[in-house]
């Protein structure tokens, strides 16, 4: 690989990453504005049906076009047109295949899927999310082909539209529909359609992209050097293998919209305290995404230096790398548990208009750092070449949640629900790391190193629950004045932030070099070279 290649690589990398880290803050933003817009029960019905769409938002962006492009990079390399178009034919059939059969399935079982939430108003969203499976196989090519030829512009660029217009639809939409006194769930459906025009949106950005790019000549080849069979294998393979690694968050979410509000009905709840109750629960969703893109976007961009690394078989790399990634993951996730765990009502008002279910929020908080761990162990795997082992953890905690969510919403409720998604996130946090220190021996995080991100948490949580302690000597900082709440708020997590971040500087669990793998690292360092 020339230095003229090595150099696009990285910088479309660094493309992708932005375009990542972009959709998954909006991705958990959006919702706020929504459940305030919408109030509880919509928020509910919005989230019942919200994973569905999910699914095939992250089958379009992270699974099926990461396994092409790779296999297009390999024919590039060699100049194998034939291969690439067989490659590009084969998938596009295979997917339409695909995504023909998930909006059959969607659109004519809409009544049996509604039926096992317990909810048969939901058809009309279900129907309306179906359509945005026959969107998937264009999307999915179009960014693999793009990618595989190290041109991530189009892809970041139609990630980006796709999730700049599917938020303004829903935000938009479920405004207008609802000043105006529709249905809410008609309302619902609105929000749901911004899956389509995102997805419709990128499509452009993509065949923008595809018409504009020079023809070359055409080669002469007598036959491709890959069947369709091994294409079919990968694609189909390894592109759902990682999808279901990195959508954890998303597949407990659909667990819950398949059990909760229907065992809470069988509890004796009547349908609109329910469905209140569910929309109530369903705030703690963006709160764990917002507490784990940090984490997770850090660690992650050490991903690929593993994967290269393992190419080489550089075993010290590995684990040094491996070990930073993993570091971070606990700093932040540390950080993020604690703190939102000690300004959880005043957020829960600022964020939602009340803290109803704030003691729920407070539980599922603990999700935080279990999550950002289970997301940052997942792709390390993926890197190491075992993704299949990953995704069965994943799919076993799956399991596990569901099967707590029947054993424990009937009697508990919200509780049980929330105990149900901390406990899966441990388990499958817990299992990959055991099977990660069996791929690769080590210690990757010393006890000293965590002790100290244990203290620097423990301080910073000291620091917060006496400012709130001062504060309610002249106002409540949780008390029903939302203004007040956002005040008290924002002051404890820049109070917390700072106070936590400059214990773990201190405290020298990083390196000056480690921390210069980080963005801002440099300006990190000085602070340390300031305050020792």
């Amino acid at each position: 690989m020339t230095q003229h290649v090595k150099i696009r690589v990285w910088e479309g990398a660094f493309i992708l990453t932005i375009a990542g880290l972009f959709m998954k803050v909006l991705s958990a933003f959006y919702r706020i504005p929504y459940q305030n817009i919408a109030g509880d029960i919509g928020f509910y019905i919005y989230q019942q049906v919200y994973p569905i769409g999910g699914i095939a938002l992250a089958l379009s962006t992270y699974g099926f076009p990461v396994v092409i492009s790779k296999l297009i990079a390999e024919k590039d390399e060699l100049q194998d047109d034939a291969g690439m178009n067989k490659i590009l034919y084969t998938s596009l059939y295979m997917l339409s295949i695909i995504g023909i059969l998930l909006f059959s399935f969607l659109y004519i079982g809409a009544d049996w899927i509604a039926g096992i939430m317990g909810d048969l108003e939901l058809v009309l969203l279900i129907k309306v999310v179906s359509f945005s499976f026959l969107l998937l196989p264009i999307t999915s090519i179009l960014r693999g082909y793009f990618q595989g030829r190290k041109t991530m512009t189009p892809t970041a660029l139609s990630q980006v539209t796709e999730q700049t217009i599917r938020v303004c639809t829903i935000l938009i939409l479920s405004y207008l529909l609802i000043s105006h006194d529709y249905d809410i769930y008609f309302a619902g459906a609105g929000a749901v359609f911004g899956s389509i025009t995102g997805a419709i949106a990128a499509i452009g950005i993509l065949l923008y992209f595809a018409l504009r790019q020079k023809k070359g000549t055409q080669k002469k080849q007598q036959r491709s050097t890959i069947s369709s069979v091994e294409v079919i294998k990968a694609v189909l393979g390894q592109g759902i293998t990682i999808c279901i690694s990195g959508l954890i968050l998303i597949l407990i979410q659909l667990m819950d919209s398949f059990s909760l509000y229907s065992l809470l009905l069988q509890s004796g709840l009547e349908e609109t305290t329910a469905k209140e109750m569910k929309g109530v629960y369903d705030r703690g969703q963006p709160l764990i995404q917002l507490g784990t893109v940090v984490a997770t976007s850090l660690s992650l961009a050490l991903v690929p230096l593993i994967a290269s690394a393992k190419k080489r078989e550089d075993l010290p790399f590995i684990h040094t790398k491996i070990s930073l990634s993993l570091r971070l993951s606990l700093m932040v996730g540390i950080g993020a548990t604690i703190g939102l765990a000690c300004i959880i009502k005043p957020t829960n008002i600022m964020l939602f208009q009340n803290q109803s279910g704030s003691q729920v929020l407070w539980l599922l908080s603990f999700s935080i750092l279990f999550t950002s761990l289970a997301l940052t162990l997942a792709p390390i795997l993926q890197g190491l070449g075992h993704p299949g082992i990953s995704a069965l953890v994943v799919l076993a905690g799956i399991g596990l949640k569901w099967w707590l969510n029947q054993l424990l919403i009937p009697s508990y409720q919200l509780i049980g629900a929330a105990v149900a998604t901390v406990i899966a996130f441990v388990f499958i946090a817990l299992v990959q790391w055991l099977i990660l220190k069996k791929k690769v021996q080590g210690v990757f995080v010393s006890t000293h190193s965590l002790s100290k991100m244990v203290l620097s948490a423990f301080i910073m949580f000291i620091t917060i629950r006496g400012y709130y302690f001062v504060l309610s000597l002249m106002i409540d900082p949780a008390g029903d004045s939302r203004l007040l709440a956002t005040f008290s708020s924002l002051t404890g997590v820049v109070l917390g932030g700072v106070v936590y971040i400059i214990c773990i500087i201190k405290g020298q669990v990083f390196t000056d070099e480690e921390l210069s793998l980080v963005p801002m690292g440099d300006k990190l360092t000085n602070i340390r070279r300031k305050i020792s």
